[in-house]
């Protein structure tokens, strides 16, 4: 195991020092100690970073990620059941965006004299993926 520096784990990891501050205070990530004045950390908080932005982009919040990296006996203990509902509502809001582009796409091509004239793009406006109601 080695020992990183805040400058280091910052330029490794491509969070700014104030963002690993700001994890630390929150209980995401821990230092080891300093060095001077340099927050010291094992080279372990990289892998546990890349876990804090995959949790970001899979739409959690900090709050919800701190408790998906709770550590068991030092070991992570992720919830498989909780990832892949998370994966399922992911999926979902992939085919609304797609659904939502479509509609954008076709609004920008349509060649009818007013959008509200095109049976198209009245028929997409229905689109349950859009409009989010269902039924």
């Amino acid at each position: 195991m080695f020992r990183l520096d805040i400058a280091e784990v910052a330029h490794q990891s491509g969070f700014p020092p104030s963002t690993l501050r700001f994890y630390e205070k929150r209980g995401l990530i821990t230092s080891d100690g300093r060095q001077g004045l340099r927050r010291q950390y094992d080279d372990g908080v990289l892998t546990r970073l890349a876990l804090i932005a995959l949790g970001q982009r899979a739409g959690y919040s900090l709050d919800e990620i701190a408790t998906l990296l709770r550590l068991k006996e030092g070991e992570l203990d992720l919830s498989r059941t909780e990832l892949q509902s998370q994966a399922t509502t992911l999926r979902a809001k992939a085919k609304e965006l797609q659904a939502t582009a479509d509609l954008l796409d076709h609004i920008a091509a349509c060649s009818a004299p007013s959008h509200l004239e095109c049976p198209r793009f009245k028929a997409l406006l229905r689109d349950p993926r859009i409009t989010g109601r269902t039924g």
